[in-house]
């Protein structure tokens, strides 16, 4: 069943498709590429897999699984330093049973963006970035070093240092082929690209059609040794995607538009695929912008096929010409290329008019609530709970961070252009940001600066305080830095103040600990909106100037049409910007001169702060699966997100890691961000729910980071809580609502709560990679049906009976009042394969891995 088709370097077999299953083009397209995987892979399968495809195409849906072996994986420094702690803990345990620790090697390639940890310590001013780029290695150059090992010792890991931009982007400009040539047992294959990556992110490429999701690391230490993805026949929902985008309506006013209409349809882990002839209207970055948000929308990813404008976007961004034929070649002998007469079969439909959509806004707390421009203000002042006051030197829903940042915001240079003309109107009338705004510029590329400069932008955004302060995440994950001295003291006085930032999440605190409320815009829309410094109602009708004939100019003047962003595209942008400006930032000098061990296993320093053999890396770890009661550890509501369990922004001192961290003699005056500490296990348990909207409903609402313990009714740190259960051999669980676990990838979330001696998690619903991470720690995860009435107080018991797991089994549960009452529930095992329940079965992913059965 091959084809053979031309490449530049003579050609290629490819899997023949429609031999393998003649109903091939019915199929949605992300199913195309899982069955292309399984007939080159594992041919063995195969007749298995076409079968269950058929009754797929009858239903669609499945309960078989699926085996998938992605080409790569892709990660980030906060996500890669856990992983390779793990890794290096794995090693020495291999090598205390005798074992050679070698034998522990990555199987396919990986690739690890230095991306996470820059903040924004300076903004505004001349040399920001430079600033910012050496007090990012001057913190972490500890945990630099761990992953510099990790490129001697371990065949195939590829680091990006500092300054070469954010990891989607870099995804999107350097790394995707779309179209690979692969060797198999001796012969040249043509292949579809396609990968899993340690940020929840990662579906931002298959908005260029290369198949990806996100995953916890747990899930992708698996894969580097050679186990494959194994999941559930997916669900398939198609977006029709009709009309085009009006006048002043922007991408990412598109993105948040269908994380509003998806969330609203209920997703919960479907693929989502897009089709229908208003495909061909969106560029390869505006359909990046909307790949990206796959886990704001609740999909595992979010799929657009291959067409002209996938070619297009490669000859933009410097892709070699016999390479973009290639691709549209294989992609057309794979029965990948997209035809927008043609629909398939999906799970289901949902309709989208793109003609429709108007530029918004999406918050205070949520990037599912869009708003329009207008309301912003109205729907800050109703969540905060108060009337906002005028005459204050701050006001009342003052704007306080105003960002450029994100890989979501940041990849396509329309967007950008778009900004630096804001940007440019503004600084023409004299209008720049009140002193309050923080302001920051941080572009997902290097290549960005080029464009910007080359075209004049960078300085008219400079002028308005927009300066570039480095190439990383930088206030879309926390790393903001501080506040403006005078709003970081109106905030603390009571002041309502919200950040504005071109980001994918807006959760409370995320992007600043003192800040509970954010609005997701466009970059546009963030230059424009902090030129008033606030949020007022309809902003954009707000008179800012007046032109020569005394008319009035509001803000919404100021936005560009989309045929001036078209000619500063014309005049400026350079496709061979991408590569030189990646090849220059990865020459990082200051990269270069770290040292690193070179020995196969890593020399634990005791006396770290960053970097700590974690105690769940051996084989010793046994199954938390059994029959039991136990006490729960904490009660949680809604909506409790990863950045509530397990938070990634800045430790204070005050706080019980950051206590736990002078106390090891940390600077009290910079204690860096959580995420840069996730190499450090007892820094991780200490901060677990370290974030003030995070509440136990155990104690009347407090701090969900204290706990009561119920035999005594001592009230104390949820840590120290968990503690004095193990030692009395008490089993605990966590009880909470909807949407557990939404957010990033982050599995600290899950090793937390783990190490809090958490054998079950009780929910109403669970978030796909935040469900995956917990099997990976052991943890069983329990869903409860929306519709059974269940509380649960401080001296009840939960009795679990969960000996033996299967897919989607139930769990009998019952409630054991204090006063003698007993509620009996039916929960279900939120597990979706026989490997997921194996895992549970091993006492978790790296039991598995450890395994010499399992091992490769």
């Amino acid at each position: 069943m091959a084809l053979r088709i031309e490449a530049a370097t003579g050609p290629v077999n490819a899997v023949d498709l429609r031999s393998a299953f003649g109903e091939v083009h019915r199929l949605p397209f992300v199913l195309r590429i899982l069955l292309e995987n399984v007939a080159r892979r594992d041919p063995g399968h195969l007749f298995a897999f076409t079968e269950a495809l058929r009754i797929w195409l009858r239903d669609g849906t499945s309960e078989a699984a699926v085996d998938f072996h992605p080409s790569r994986v892709l990660m980030h420094d906060t996500t890669c330093v856990p992983a390779l702690v793990d890794i290096a803990a794995m090693r020495d345990a291999i090598a205390e049973a005798g074992g050679d620790p070698s034998t522990l090697t990555p199987v396919l390639p990986v690739d690890v963006s230095v991306d996470h940890s820059v903040a924004v310590d300076w903004y505004g001013r001349s040399g920001a970035r430079e600033h910012n780029m050496r007090r990012e290695m001057e913190r972490n150059s500890e945990r630099y070093r761990l992953m510099k090992w990790a490129t001697a010792a371990l065949p195939g890991v590829r680091v990006h240092p500092p300054g070469t931009g954010i990891m989607h982007t870099l995804n999107l400009e350097q790394l995707a082929t779309i179209m690979d040539i692969v060797d198999r047992d001796g012969e040249r294959w043509a292949a579809p690209d396609t990968l899993i990556g340690t940020d929840s992110h990662t579906p931002m490429i298959a908005g260029i059609g290369v198949l990806a999701w996100g995953v916890g690391g747990l899930e992708a230490e698996s894969v580097f040794f050679g186990m494959p993805v194994t999941i559930r026949l997916p669900d398939v929902v198609g977006v029709r995607l009709r009309g085009r985008l009006g006048p002043g309506v922007f991408s990412t006013d598109l993105a948040l538009d269908v994380t509003h209409l998806l969330r609203k349809h209920g997703l919960s882990g479907e693929f989502v695929e897009f089709f229908g002839e208003g495909i061909s209207t969106l560029t390869g970055g505006d359909r990046a912008v909307v790949a990206n948000m796959a886990p704001e929308y609740g999909a595992t990813t979010g799929f657009f096929p291959v067409d002209e404008q996938t070619i297009s976007y490669l000859r933009q961004t410097g892709r070699a010409a016999e390479h973009c034929t290639f691709v549209e070649n294989a992609a057309k002998a794979l029965c990948l290329w997209f035809d927008p007469v043609v629909e398939p079969r999906y799970s289901r439909v949902i309709d989208l008019d793109l003609s429709a959509i108007e530029p918004l806004l999406a918050g205070p707390r949520r990037p599912q609530d869009k708003l329009p421009v207008a309301a912003a203000a109205e729907a800050l002042e109703a969540v905060s709970g108060r009337l906002f006051q005028e005459g204050k030197t701050i006001p009342d829903g003052a704007i306080a961070i105003a960002a450029i940042t994100s890989c979501t915001n940041t990849s396509d240079q329309h967007l950008l252009a778009a900004a630096g003309l804001v940007a440019r109107k503004a600084r023409r009338l004299g209008l720049r940001p009140p002193v309050w705004v923080k302001t920051s510029l941080a572009p997902g590329s290097p290549s960005a600066e080029r464009f910007l400069a080359r075209s004049g932008l960078l300085g008219d955004l400079e002028a308005l305080g927009f300066g570039i302060v480095g190439h990383g995440c930088t206030t879309c994950i926390g790393n903001s830095g501080p506040l403006q001295a005078d709003m970081a003291t109106a905030v603390e006085e009571g002041t309502v103040a919200a950040a504005l930032l071109s980001g994918n999440r807006n959760f409370p605190g995320r992007v600043h600990p003192s800040l509970q409320f954010g609005f997701l815009a466009a970059p546009p829309l963030v230059v424009a909106l902090s030129l008033i410094g606030k949020l007022v109602p309809d902003p954009m009708s707000r008179k800012i100037a007046r032109r020569r004939n005394g008319e009035p100019f509001v803000l919404g003047d100021l936005l560009p049409s989309r045929a001036e962003i078209d000619a500063i595209m014309h005049a400026f942008s350079d496709p061979a910007d991408f590569g030189q400006a990646f090849s220059q930032a990865a020459a990082n000098t200051a990269w270069e001169a770290l040292d690193a061990p070179a020995s196969p296993r890593f020399p634990w320093d005791e006396a770290s702060t960053y970097i700590r053999r974690p105690p769940f890396a051996d084989t010793r770890t046994a199954s938390r699966l059994g029959t039991y009661s136990a006490h729960p550890l904490l009660v949680l509501g809604d909506d409790m997100t990863t950045d509530h369990i397990s938070p990634a922004g800045q430790i204070s001192a005050g706080s019980l890691a950051g206590k736990h961290l002078v106390a090891r003699g940390a600077p009290s005056n910079d204690l860096n961000v959580y995420a840069a500490r996730r190499g450090n296990w007892e820094v991780m348990v200490h901060g677990l729910f370290d974030n003030r909207s995070a509440c136990n409903l155990l104690i009347d609402n407090r701090p969900a980071s204290r706990t009561v313990h119920a035999p005594t009714m001592e009230e104390g740190p949820l840590s120290e809580i968990a503690e004095r259960y193990r030692q009395e051999g008490r089993s605990v669980v966590i009880v909470a609502g909807e949407r557990y676990g939404t957010g990033s990838s982050r599995d600290w979330a899950a090793k937390g709560v783990a190490l809090l001696g958490v054998r079950a998690v009780i929910a109403r619903s669970f978030e796909r990679i935040h469900r995956t991470n917990l099997i990976g720690m052991g943890i069983l995860p329990i869903e409860l049906a929306r519709d059974v009435p269940f509380s649960i107080g401080v001296q009840d018991m939960l009795q679990v009976y969960a000996a033996v797991v299967e897919p989607r089994c139930t769990v009998a549960l019952t409630v054991r009042r204090a006063n003698g009452d007993c509620q009996h529930l039916a929960g279900r095992a939120a597990v979706e394969t026989e490997r997921e329940a194996d895992i549970l079965t091993s006492g978790g992913m790296i039991q598995a891995i450890l395994s010499p059965a399992r091992r490769p």
